[in-house]
């Protein structure tokens, strides 16, 4: 089973937020998921971002993959980066 972090659209029409999600790959976008792992609201200046980064690192220790939005995301708040030194610290 491929499991991602992706997002899930909310909130009414044309003014979207998002909830980053742990979902199955053939789940559909707004259907059925794991985990909610926070949320992110593109409308506000700058975006707003809430993540449990304990959490999102643990699923990723797991070997759940982040879309490309979600990668993004991530690398801006500095988890990929604590993720992947986590990593080269293991080897």
């Amino acid at each position: 089973m491929a499991v991602k972090i992706r997002l899930n659209r909310m909130g009414a029409k044309k003014n979207p937020f998002y909830r980053v999600v742990v979902a199955d790959s053939r789940a559909p976008r707004d259907g059925r998921f794991i985990e909610i792992l926070g949320n992110y609201d593109p409308s506000q200046t700058p975006a707003a971002v809430n993540l449990d980064e304990e959490k999102v690192l643990k699923w990723m220790n797991n070997g759940a993959q982040p879309t490309d939005t979600v990668k993004n995301i991530l690398s801006k708040q500095g988890i990929l980066a604590k993720f992947a030194e986590a990593k080269k610290a293991k080897n």
